[in-house]
């Protein structure tokens, strides 16, 4: 995978060799380049040597937790991070997306699934800015710009964060399934990544909502999805 003529560089964190190796032939088949860490301040160390295009994360990593590594990265970058663990309860699948992930994969798993997912990632970071801006009061959804705004002040959000509220915004009143939204906005469907899209609408409400344990903007639908009320 090519992005302005240069190779699509994937880190593989995990403290386990034949799982990199794995991941990685699968990976370099898929025409991605390669870089491997096997403990967290490894990984820490090779993102912020030379940033890769994306990062698959298995949690459970020595000298700095994956958690915690995650933590960290998302102060300094907005790399996409796709977090592998044997940890699958929703608790868990929570706490990892709250972290700043971008997806969450429970072991065990398919590497041509991972894969997809690394396609899917990549994709979402590289594509264009939306050109479309919406103004609703005093908060602006700059599509040009990929910014949001409110009362003149820009409010920081994750590619993610901004991508689905402006999916919503651009149809108001108009209710988008969580399968809707992970398509739309993280390009591929799977039923057990629901909590993906609740976890960035807890965290949008905190940014746009004056009061987001009532939220007035936006709104769910209860047992379908979301909706942008202007």
């Amino acid at each position: 995978m090519v992005i302005d003529g240069d190779a699509v560089t994937v880190l593989v964190a995990d403290d386990e060799p034949v799982v990199r190796d794995v991941l990685a032939r699968y990976l370099t088949r898929a025409g991605f380049a390669v870089t491997e860490a096997a403990d967290g301040e490894q990984a820490l160390a090779a993102i912020r040597d030379r940033p890769p295009h994306a990062v698959i994360l298995d949690l459970m990593l020595p000298r700095l937790s994956g958690l915690d590594l995650l933590r960290l990265v998302r102060l300094e970058s907005a790399v996409p991070v796709i977090v592998l663990s044997a940890r699958a309860s929703e608790t868990e699948r929570i706490v990892g997306l709250q972290a700043g992930a971008d997806d969450y994969v429970v072991k065990p798993y398919s590497p041509r699934e991972v894969v997809e997912r690394v396609r899917a990632v990549v994709r979402r970071a590289g594509g264009a800015a939306p050109a479309r801006s919406v103004t609703c009061g005093d908060l602006v959804i700059d599509g040009p710009r990929r910014q949001l705004r409110r009362a003149g002040e820009v409010i920081a959000t994750t590619r993610r964060e901004f991508s689905m509220l402006h999916t919503l915004a651009c149809h108001p009143g108009r209710t988008f399934s969580r399968a809707e939204l992970l398509e739309c906005v993280w390009g591929y469907s799977w039923a057990g990544t629901g909590d993906t899209v609740t976890v960035h609408a807890r965290r949008l409400r905190q940014k746009i909502e004056a009061d987001p344990s009532a939220p007035r903007h936006l709104v769910t639908v209860r047992g379908v999805g979301y909706r942008f009320d202007p």
